[in-house]
């Protein structure tokens, strides 16, 4: 794991214990720092009881000093004549967390105490998750008001750059293809013998993984949420593919999710190299703000034809534009031409990213199930001549607008989930539509219907948490149907 020697003796409380936010307090207390750590649920909080690696318990119900009760089975704090109380995500533990060397974890109810949150600024910083609503919050409120830094793991990691051995870091963000693009940006390096892993918001935490040999690039695809909580990361190379709208309940309006994009830049040396997508008028705007950068500042047109037919992973034109990024930071790294398009045609894609799971009687059925919006459909439907669409969850937007210009590559559409009446009234007179209801019922319907050359695709343009747990467990239920057809 990457630790850092500036952590060591300093006091992190620590919210949220899924993935991330379980890597940065292993990270932390490797280090030598005290942390108080806490998560809501309690199958989480579970990997952290005291008889595991950190030993870190909660009695069933604790007083705070101001007489209020900490239920930690809903996460809440009432007062103690019984007001409606405010939801907090959890209290927070303090065992210090047990530290390795110190020997076998401590037994239930040692070296525990509840942290007092009326105290915050005994803290250095308070880490978010990335998922913990940074706007909304009373924890994260509580911090500032306290003057105590809202941090995230990768602001953590920038601190610990120090610490590594020669590196670059490569940051890529915006709202639609970054995992891709970060994928691809990693093989490249890979297929060129450079040392490289990819993070953030792919794949393992930045903080579990091993720090890099000497020479290395750290491949870090940022979300919003996570740039939000950094303030120092210094990329060798920031990317920024491109901006609609999208978590906008975390946002001022799309302005202020701009703007959130936008930090990437305003924490980087002039000096260093700034890919841009100029396809929007939030990138495009973010472009010349930067134009003073001038031989560092790269810009990328939309609509610029290109022949992918060698690169079976990246067809269409979503995929030219992330290929184009992917491009100018193999460029910027000073990586040859002959292995960036040797990379370009060995790329084997992500899963649930416009992923080729089989053909069928001649029907190839494609998992796209990680378009969560209209914006990142738009482009997989345009990628294929005779679609059967399957379309639907929970909706992030009441139209289907950006996908409009590609309507005439449906043969027929299968609406699914909550979003099933409203897409069909609106696919109705565009394409024959019918509402299957589930995922399994649609990839039934159609695999009757799609004839040999034809394709059958999931991109649902919606969230999947009306049937599903994320995204991912939707694809796998995508796939399971699929080979159930043979």
């Amino acid at each position: 794991m990457i630790v850092a020697k500036a952590w060591k003796g300093r006091r992190y409380a620590v919210l949220g214990l899924a993935r991330s936010g379980a890597a940065t307090v292993r990270a932390l207390v490797a280090s030598g720092a005290q942390v108080v750590a806490w998560d809501a649920d309690a199958e989480t909080r579970a990997a952290f009881l005291p008889g595991t690696e950190f030993g870190v318990g909660l009695p069933p119900a604790i007083q705070d000093r101001a007489g209020s009760t900490i239920d930690p089975e809903l996460g809440t704090v009432r007062e103690a004549k019984g007001g409606g109380g405010y939801p907090l995500g959890g209290a927070l533990v303090d065992g210090h967390l047990h530290h390795p060397e110190d020997g076998p974890p401590p037994r239930a109810g040692e070296e525990l105490r509840v942290a007092e949150f009326g105290d915050l600024s005994e803290y250095d910083a308070l880490v978010l998750s990335p998922g913990v609503p940074l706007n909304t919050h009373p924890l994260a409120a509580a911090a500032r008001a306290a003057g105590v830094p809202v941090i995230g793991d990768i602001e953590l990691f920038a601190q610990a750059r120090a610490d590594l051995l020669p590196h670059k870091v490569v940051g890529i963000t915006g709202t639609n293809g970054k995992s891709t693009t970060t994928a691809l940006v990693h093989h490249i390096l890979v297929t060129a013998g450079t040392p490289a892993l990819m993070g953030g918001n792919i794949g393992l935490p930045i903080l579990a993984q091993e720090p890099l040999a000497a020479g290395g690039v750290y491949v870090l695809e940022l979300s919003s949420y996570q740039l939000d909580l950094t303030q120092t990361l210094d990329c060798e190379v920031a990317v920024l593919l491109n901006i609609t709208p999208d978590h906008l309940d975390r946002y001022d309006g799309i302005d202020g999710y701009a703007a959130s994009k936008a930090r990437l830049f305003a924490m980087q040396s002039p000096e260093h190299e700034a890919v841009i997508g100029i396809g929007d008028a939030y990138t495009a705007g973010i472009a010349r703000s930067l134009s003073a950068r001038g031989e560092y500042l790269t810009r990328i047109a939309p609509g610029v034809c290109m022949d992918q037919r060698a690169w079976p992973a990246l067809q269409g034109p979503h995929n030219a534009q992330n290929a184009l990024a992917a491009i100018a930071v193999a460029r910027a790294l000073e990586i040859d031409e002959a292995t960036i398009d040797r990379a370009l045609a060995t790329f084997a894609g992500l899963p649930h990213r416009m992923e080729h799971i089989a053909t069928v009687d001649g029907v190839a059925y494609v998992n796209d199930s990680k378009a969560t919006n209209p914006d990142s459909t738009a482009p997989a439907l345009a990628a294929f001549d005779r679609i059967h669409w399957i379309v639907g969850g929970r909706a992030k937007s009441d139209d289907l607008d950006a996908c409009a210009p590609a309507f005439g590559h449906v043969v027929r559409a299968y609406a699914i989930g909550e979003a099933a009446p409203r897409f069909a009234a609106i696919l109705n007179g565009h394409m024959p539509v019918e509402q299957a209801g589930t995922l399994a019922a649609a990839v039934a319907s159609a695999a009757s219907q799609a004839l040999a050359g034809e394709t059958v695709l999931l991109s649902p343009a919606c969230a999947s948490f009306d049937q599903f747990g994320d995204y991912e467990e939707r694809g796998r239920a995508f796939r399971a149907a699929v080979e159930g057809l043979a």
